[in-house]
């Protein structure tokens, strides 16, 4: 049975839900962008890579970071300092002349947007309860949304792709202030969170050492999981269009469509299940979705037709919704109060290091074998990833 969580400040709540819409921005922006910086650079299109690197790069190095030195920051000073990160990031990607500088942007909007992913999510884990937590996350595909919808806009109005970039580099400006007015006010309650006791993620550290944290195995049976789960949830994403294709025969525009309904429902689970948890509790819609995500990762792997795979891919994304956001929630019940943070840091790191590599892997899989291989690997990180979830959800929380 879940315990009543205290309604959250609607100011910050507002500000939190702004931050991770915030987050999913730049990752719309490129893709539309890119053609057009390429063509102004001079560069070939596969230096976009440089781009994504850089940004992967910062954002590991400033996640994992946050975790270890929120305690000493505060909540607040973190948000503030790496939302004015992002803002000049992305000032700098207006004003690049070439690509060595925008890739030098592009490492420094990771630095900030991992800190902001962290902050947040540690904020939250003992702020908000299943309901927020899920729709905060479901608030980061609106960003991605609209990404694309701010940079067409700007070039269908005749403007250079840099206005895209000045557009939300000035909104993250205006959300950098509003942190930095409210900084002494992200201060976590005592909440509880999830299906466990109350508990304060905010309480200082301490004498705690980080090799305390480091030695549990909760905490890397949590990083492990964070990165199967992204894998599932990107590479499903990733590689659906080429297996419905090529694999099952469906026309590109159909297969487009379908793709865009697996992401969807990523958006709509995040939603529903968000207000279940809330009444169901959190273990319960955890185990749920961890066995809806092997349900549907079988049924795109049998050799069925394609109605069955697009059936799963809707099935993983509806089911894939809600762990995440709840896995976070409920880290302190699985590792202990004064690790939760440091280990939140972590597994954020974890889920961006994983939506980096395994999907590439993926990739590499299917060039080799065929592409009728995604459904068997979604499978295997599927089972995988609820197996850890039921080995860490056994051990009592150190602390």
């Amino acid at each position: 049975m879940s315990h009543p969580v205290p309604a959250p400040r609607a100011g910050l709540l507002l500000l939190a839900y702004l931050a991770f819409v915030s987050l999913g921005l730049p990752d719309g922006l490129i893709g539309v962008g890119w053609p057009s910086i390429r063509a102004d650079f001079g560069v070939p299109t596969a230096a976009v890579g440089f781009v994504l690197t850089a940004g992967t790069t910062g954002y590991l190095l400033s996640s994992v970071a946050a975790g270890f030195t929120i305690s000493r920051l505060g909540v607040g000073w973190l948000l503030a300092g790496s939302t004015v990160l992002a803002a000049t990031a992305l000032t700098g990607y207006a004003l690049s002349p070439g690509l060595a500088l925008m890739v030098g942007c592009a490492l420094v909007l990771g630095l900030g947007s991992g800190a902001i992913d962290s902050g947040l999510n540690a904020y939250a884990a003992g702020a908000f309860g299943p309901r927020h937590m899920n729709w905060m996350h479901a608030f980061f595909g609106l960003g991605v949304a609209l990404g694309p919808l701010i940079m067409t806009g700007a070039l269908s109005l005749g403007l250079a792709w840099r206005w895209g970039y000045a557009a939300v580099a000035a909104a993250q400006l205006l959300l950098a202030t509003a942190f930095a007015l409210t900084v002494r006010a992200w201060v976590r309650p005592a909440a509880p969170t999830g299906d466990g006791p109350a508990h304060t993620p905010a309480a200082p550290v301490g004498p705690v050492q980080i090799s305390a944290t480091l030695r549990l195995p909760a905490v890397w049976l949590g990083v492990v999981a964070f990165a199967l789960y992204v894998a599932i949830e990107a590479g499903a994403g990733l590689w659906a269009f080429l297996l419905l294709t090529e694999g099952r025969g469906v026309a590109p525009a159909v297969a487009g469509l379908c793709v865009s309904g697996y992401w969807g429902s990523l958006f709509v689970g995040r939603v529903v299940q968000g207000v279940l948890a809330e009444r169901l509790g959190t273990a319960r819609i955890l185990w749920g979705s961890l066995a809806g995500m092997v349900l549907g990762a079988v049924l795109v792997a049998l050799p069925a037709p394609a109605w069955v795979a697009v059936l799963g891919l809707g099935v993983i994304g509806f089911a894939a919704a809600p762990v995440f956001p709840l896995l976070t929630l409920t880290t302190a019940e699985r590792v202990g109060t004064v690790h939760a943070d440091r280990t939140i840091g972590l597994q954020i790191g974890a889920a961006g290091l994983g939506g980096a590599l395994l999907p590439a892997g993926f990739g590499v899989l299917l060039s080799r074998t065929s592409v009728e291989a995604l459904g068997p690997a979604l499978v295997i990180c599927a089972v995988a990833l609820l197996g850890l979830y039921a080995a860490s959800a056994r051990r009592p929380a150190a602390g």
